[in-house]
């Protein structure tokens, strides 16, 4: 099911594929934005889904693209919300930025440069690296004029890219800089969402943008940690230890969300309440089809309670 969603036609969700969907899947993925929420609004129906998700004995994870945050400050939204959910459930990818930088060595007397929000520091600083940038650098100025020359740190080793609602020039100089004049700078991307769901009303420009300006600057291509990248994956399953075949990918995103699921092997259930339109779903021109879809998550509450 997993495997070849790829080209199999989709299906909407229904009581019976509901039924063997719960019978075949131990743990619950989930993406945030577009699913379990919109900007700091709850999507009608989540926490009555959720806890009877749990009441069945199933595992809840949430993977999240968005790296504004870091592992517990999605941990006090989901609380301030009214859902319980801990750190150890939350794997976004602003904790996969500092864990691939702690899987490849990455040595700790280097410096990252962050284009992005608190979310990134904060995860560098507990896998032990110091970050520079983010949002203290959104209030900083260039000076366009002859003989300025703009100075970096030489000791920066890589280059963390992420959304980031005050990207400015400064920014994009001082990672440019980073990458084309330090020796072996990394250049890393949270993911390159095109859009997402910044607020309830509509959806805003995503950290793709942000990163396609550094892709521009320095022509080069990063490596991508959040979703559809596998990475984080790898580190669910080593504290999970699930398989992948019972796991079940719930997201709002075809070329992110479902195509993570696929990538991992996963089943894969679109929810039409974030950035995918049901005509997108079926345009002829998109190739990435989820297992089942349906409008929102609490329709799996509303069938199982109908």
């Amino acid at each position: 099911m997993g495997d070849d969603g790829s080209t199999a036609a989709c299906q909407p969700l229904s009581l019976s594929n509901l039924h063997s969907l719960l019978d075949s899947v131990d743990c619950f993925l989930f993406d945030c934005d577009g699913v379990i929420w919109k900007g700091d609004t709850l999507i009608d129906g989540v926490p009555q889904t959720l806890e009877m998700l749990r009441s069945k004995g199933k595992k809840l994870i949430f993977v999240t693209n968005n790296s504004s945050k870091s592992r517990r400050q999605n941990a006090q939204k989901f609380q301030s919300l009214g859902i319980p959910v801990t750190e150890e459930e939350i794997f976004s990818s602003s904790f996969a930025a500092a864990m691939y930088l702690k899987v490849n060595e990455f040595p700790p007397e280097k410096k990252v440069y962050v284009i992005g929000g608190e979310g990134i520091l904060e995860e560098l600083k507990l896998a032990g690296f110091t970050g520079l940038g983010g949002p203290e650098d959104g209030k900083k100025t260039v000076q366009l004029k002859a003989n300025t020359l703009f100075e970096h740190d030489k000791s920066v080793g890589a280059v963390v890219v992420g959304i980031d609602p005050n990207i400015n020039y400064y920014k994009l100089q001082y990672g440019t800089l980073c990458i084309r004049e330090n020796p072996g700078c990394v250049f890393i991307a949270t993911n390159r969402d095109a859009t997402g769901n910044m607020t309830d009303l509509q959806e805003w420009p995503g950290a793709g943008c942000m990163v396609a300006a550094i892709c521009g600057s320095t022509q080069k291509e990063p490596v991508v940690v959040g979703k559809p990248s596998t990475f984080l994956m790898e580190f669910l399953q080593k504290q999970y230890n699930i398989p992948t075949a019972k796991m079940c990918m719930v997201g709002d995103r075809l070329d992110t969300d479902i195509l993570f699921g696929q990538n991992a092997g996963c089943k894969t259930l679109l929810v039409l309440s974030g950035v995918t339109s049901k005509s997108t779903l079926q345009d002829p021109l998109n190739h990435i089809q989820p297992d089942i879809y349906t409008n929102q998550i609490s329709d799996i509450f509303d069938l199982l309670n109908s």
